[in-house]
């Protein structure tokens, strides 16, 4: 039950952490993938790994929608279709709201919400056209609880829960699938987005004790893209098996 194999895969979020494992899954797994993230030698550096050729890495910033589109396109150029988008890009810096961190709240809406809204855009009218389709959108546990400090986080993490069920209704016309990842404490770089030093502090510890390994992000994506055509897995929720929140 591979249903992987030669589709054309895009990632948004593509050079570390998350996005960097499942890229190396879908390539074992015989996917022909496009990479996209704002760090351009550290994607080139990680197709020239997994044998991609120098195209499919796209330096990518989310937050401008001319550049998600590009990075579609490119793999539309390369490969003639669409069949997977993952938008996966993410930022986490948690703070209490009384300390007012208008710029990580800015940034977390650009990235986490828009970021998303820009990857559907870009590729739904592809998936339309060939009738066909699935995309994959990264929230969160606090997509499902907020806790003191992560108010906004949760909020964007939420609202690409809510935009996901949205997409869901409105494309089953067009044959594409639609899927919510949210993962709990699962290692990557989202600790390093956090500004504030004791809040950092904190969550990098919860990370050490709980997270597990990003592979497990992997795992779970590729289950959602292997199923029959005719299976749509809308929703995902999964955890460290000892975390509690």
């Amino acid at each position: 039950m591979n249903n992987i194999a030669n589709k054309v895969v895009v990632i948004a979020g593509a050079s570390s952490g998350l996005g960097e494992a499942l890229a190396k899954r879908l390539v074992q797994e015989g996917a022909k993938v496009v990479l996209g993230a704002r760090r351009l030698d550290r994607l080139q550096a990680l197709a020239q790994q997994l044998g991609l050729p120098i195209e499919a890495a796209v330096q990518t910033d989310v937050t401008q929608p001319d550049q998600v589109k590009a990075l579609v396109e490119k793999a539309v150029t390369l490969h003639g279709r669409i069949d997977v988008m993952v938008n996966n890009a993410g930022l986490m810096p948690h703070s209490l709201l009384e300390r007012q961190k208008l710029d990580d709240w800015n940034a977390m809406i650009d990235v986490n919400l828009k970021g998303v809204l820009y990857g559907i855009a870009a590729a739904l009218p592809h998936m339309q056209a060939q009738k066909s389709g699935h995309i994959i959108n990264t929230s969160s546990v606090a997509g499902h609880k907020v806790r003191p400090g992560s108010a906004v986080y949760a909020a964007t993490k939420t609202a690409v829960r809510v935009i996901s069920e949205g997409l869901r209704q409105e494309v089953k016309s067009y044959n594409i699938r639609t899927t919510i990842i949210s993962p709990g404490a699962v290692e990557s770089e989202l600790v390093e987005s956090i500004t504030e030093k004791d809040v950092a502090s904190g969550i990098k510890q919860f990370y050490d004790d709980y997270a597990i390994s990003a592979d497990s992000f992997a795992s779970v994506v590729a289950f959602a893209i292997s199923q029959p055509d005719d299976v749509d897995i809308n929703e995902i929720l999964f955890r460290p098996t000892r975390q509690e929140l």
